[in-house]
This record gives structure tokens, sequence and C-alpha cells, in this order.
């Protein structure tokens, strides 16, 4: 089976090629399309910009995608499309171009939560080597999901980046439910506003964790440890908006006396220290209540060393699975997007829709809370579930044509020649 994935949720834009075969998988392509430099100079994404930017950027993605391959679009048998969660306008841009290639070549697809697919990269290996899906599907009870052979589940999936910052319990695959996030600013977002503060530039993790190498016994010394919020809290929720306003203060009492640049470095080394201290420490005792048999890390985040590090080692003097993502799928990417949509592809009612009309945008989409557990708090959402095509359209749903067309997308799809 050949999947096509398309990832526009924020400021990457990204297409793959996944190949499904005897139980092994393998990514034929990854092609992404940063926007970093464009966003650096604002301090963060401007939507407007990265929409722009998919628009113009998308068809070149798709046809290399499937140049690298050697493969047409005529040979895929599902395109998956990240419908949620992300920036409204850049999620549109990219369900309404994949809406339209089904459309076109009259093709199955399938709307993709953006977070079921960071979990999926934990599966992923680097570009052509195979990897073995250790699932067996039902079909006795295809509302089941995936069960796996060895122990994997339950698992303890701990979701960090710059947008979202989540502990959700993983019971199989397509069953989730949340038992802890964020009550403010993500992760990877008070690493930006930090490194802001610091003038280490933009994104903020990496320069955060490149100046925090910078430190030696010859730097300026903290006299006093920075806040870690939440981190004896009764509940499994985060809390990152308080530590941002230490930094800040911090930073404005000490350079009252030092300059910034003989500072920076020993703020970076603490306020990094901080997050990882929280997120490790909140992930193990949620992995410890649920009687987890494995930690899964994923998301932009993950790609910290100190972060992988740390919470590794936790895992390991628990005698608990660790697993963590190739670096190539650390930040936003298609091949992600591909694996999630298959799994979800496998794991819904064969009496669904994967016709272009099942996929709605939806930007807050979240976890799909198939199994409520006792302990657990709120959760919701699954495989972007292919909504009854019945219901009235929605703001975020794509506008249409009388005649049934996608507006304005065909047109750019023939521009590219994606179909030759």
């Amino acid at each position: 089976m050949l999947i096509l994935g398309i990832e526009t949720s924020c400021d990457e834009t990204a297409a793959s090629l996944l190949e499904v075969k005897n139980n092994k998988i393998r990514v034929l392509s990854n092609i992404i399309s940063s926007q970093v430099k464009l966003h650096a100079k604002y301090g963060g994404v401007v939507p407007s910009l990265a929409a722009r930017e998919h628009v113009k950027n998308l068809p070149k993605v798709i046809k290399l995608a499937l140049l690298t391959t050697h493969y047409k679009l005529q040979t895929i048998d599902l395109i998956a499309v990240t419908c949620g969660p992300g920036l409204v306008s850049s999620l549109l841009v990219g369900t309404a171009f994949a809406k339209t290639l089904a459309w076109k070549h009259n093709k199955p697809i399938i709307g993709v939560n953006h977070l079921e697919g960071h979990v999926a990269s934990n599966w992923l290996k680097p570009v052509r080597e195979f990897s073995i899906l250790n699932f067996k599907f039902s079909k006795k009870n295809q509302n089941s999901g995936l069960k796996a052979q060895n122990d994997i589940f339950p698992a303890l999936c701990l979701i960090v980046s710059g947008g979202h910052t989540e502990l959700v319990l993983m019971t199989g695959i397509g069953k989730y439910t949340i038992i802890g996030q964020t009550l403010d600013d993500a992760a990877g977002e008070a690493f930006d506003k930090i490194a802001r503060i610091l003038k280490l530039g933009y994104p903020g993790g990496p320069a955060i964790a490149a100046e925090a190498e910078q430190l030696s016994t010859f730097n300026f010394q903290l006299s006093t440890k920075l806040p870690r919020p939440m981190l004896h809290s009764k509940n499994l929720d985060f809390s990152f908006s308080g530590l941002k306003t230490a930094v800040l203060y911090l930073a404005r009492d000490l350079t009252k006396i030092h300059p910034l640049s003989k500072i920076k470095t020993a703020i970076a080394v603490e306020a990094q220290q901080a997050i990882v201290d929280v997120l490790v420490s909140k992930t193990m005792t949620a992995a410890k209540k649920y009687k987890a048999k494995s930690i899964m890390l994923s998301g932009g985040v993950s790609a910290s060393k100190l972060l992988r590090s740390e919470l590794e080692n936790a895992a390991a003097s628990h005698k608990t699975n660790f697993f963590k993502p190739e670096m190539e799928y650390t930040t936003d990417n298609a091949a992600m997007i591909a694996l999630a949509g298959y799994f979800g592809y496998l794991t819904i009612k064969k009496t669904e829709p994967l016709n272009w009309r099942s996929v709605r945008v939806d930007a807050n989409l979240d976890f799909n809370q198939n199994e409520p557990l006792p302990a657990a708090s709120s959760g919701v959402s699954g495989w972007a579930p292919l909504q009854d095509v019945s219901a009235p359209p929605t703001q975020s749903h794509c506008v249409l044509h009388p005649r049934g067309k996608p507006r304005g997308i065909t047109d750019v799809c023939n521009k590219s020649k994606l179909d030759r």
C-alpha cells in the first residue's frame, strides 16, 4: 500500500510517500520546506505568511516527494492529510489541496490528527529503511483498534512542542485518553519566549540548548534556582507561563549589575533544566499511576538532547520501555501523517466514507477518547474522524463550487502537473 502524506498545520510544508507491505513500513520520501528563516525576524509564526508560503510551496513539495520515488499519483492507494489541530489558514491550504487531488484522481482520503502523527513517529525509521509494525488487526471488532503483539501498551505518551504539551495514555492504536496538559504556555512556546528575553534567536529550543552548551566553570553562576511550576501538584497538568515570567524578572534584575552577555548562558542552562525537570517528573508520575509498560516521547521539543537523555534514564531506572523518534521526525513532517493515516484507515468503520467530502478542518482538534478511564482528566477526538457529509458545512470547511469542486485549488494542481 502506498500512502501520500501531506502536512501544513503550522509553518512546515511537507509531503511524504510511505510504503506498507507485509506489516513492514518504509518511508520512501520525506520532503519538508521550512519557513523558520521567514518567521525568525518576528520571533514566532505569522499565520498569514505561513499560509501564503504553503500555497506557493505545496505543489513543489508534493511533486518532489513523488519524483524522488519514481511513483505517480495514479499509483497512490491513500491520501492522508493533517486536518487539525493547528493554524486554521495553514490547515485549509493542505486539506483543500489534498481533497482536490483525491477528487481529481478518485483516491480515498483520510483526515489525520496532527498529534497522533507525532505519536506515530515513534515507529518510523530513516528514509528507505524498513521497520516492522508489531500490531495485529482484529476484524471481529473494528472498533477495538490495533493490538500490540508485544508489551507496548498501555503506553504513556509525552507530546511536547511549540503548541502542545500533553500527557496521553495510549491503550492501543487509535485509543487515547488525555491525562495531563498545559494550562497556559506549551513547553516549546516557553523556550521561544525565554530565548527572546535572552536575545538568543528563534526557534528558542535549539537556541537555548546551544547557549547552555557554552557553560563552563568560568561562566557567571546563578545564586538562586528558577521555579519548577506545578512540579508537586496533585494533578498531571503543566504550566510554564510563570517560569517565563520568572526568567523575565531575573534577567531584568541581573542586567542592572551585569551585561546580558555575561548572564545569559547561566540563565539558559537553568531555564532548560527547569522545563526538563517538570516534563520528566510529571511523565514518570503518570507512568507509575497508570502502570504504563512504555513511555513514548514525540513533538518538536523531543529533539532536546537533555530531555531525551533524562527521560530515557528515568524510564530505564523504572524498567519501562522507552521510545523516541528519529531526529528527522521530531519536527513537523508528512511521514508521520502518512503512517497515522494508515493506522486510521485500519481502525475506522468500513461504513465511513473515504472521499474528499469527508475531510474537514478543525483547528482545535483533540484526541478521541474512546474508552475514558476513571482516573483520567478530560480528552477528546481521534483519527480526525471522517464526519457525516450530510452535516452542514462549518466556517472552516472548504468552500465549494456549485458543481462540487474545491474552489481555486484545481488550477494549482493543473499548473503543478502532478498527474503527469
